[in-house]
């Protein structure tokens, strides 16, 4: 199934990925994850995972934490 936004929710992202939701607020949450950069919370407060960021922080094989 193809995705046509590079911004995605949370279950929507864990799908294509294989993450659990589990993992990825805690990804969120710990500081794995750059706010801005690779997620980033909707105006009604919701978080979205940026998929081109992701596969980026995937292929970097580091850490793109929060500074």
């Amino acid at each position: 199934m193809s995705n046509p936004s590079r911004w995605v929710l949370i279950n929507r992202f864990a799908e294509i990925t294989g993450y659990s939701e589990d993992a990825v607020r805690h990804k969120v949450k710990n500081g794995t994850w750059s706010q801005g950069r690779i997620w980033r919370k909707a105006p009604d407060g919701r978080i979205l995972v940026n998929l081109e960021e992701f596969e980026r922080w995937v292929e970097s094989g580091r850490q793109l934490a929060a500074h």
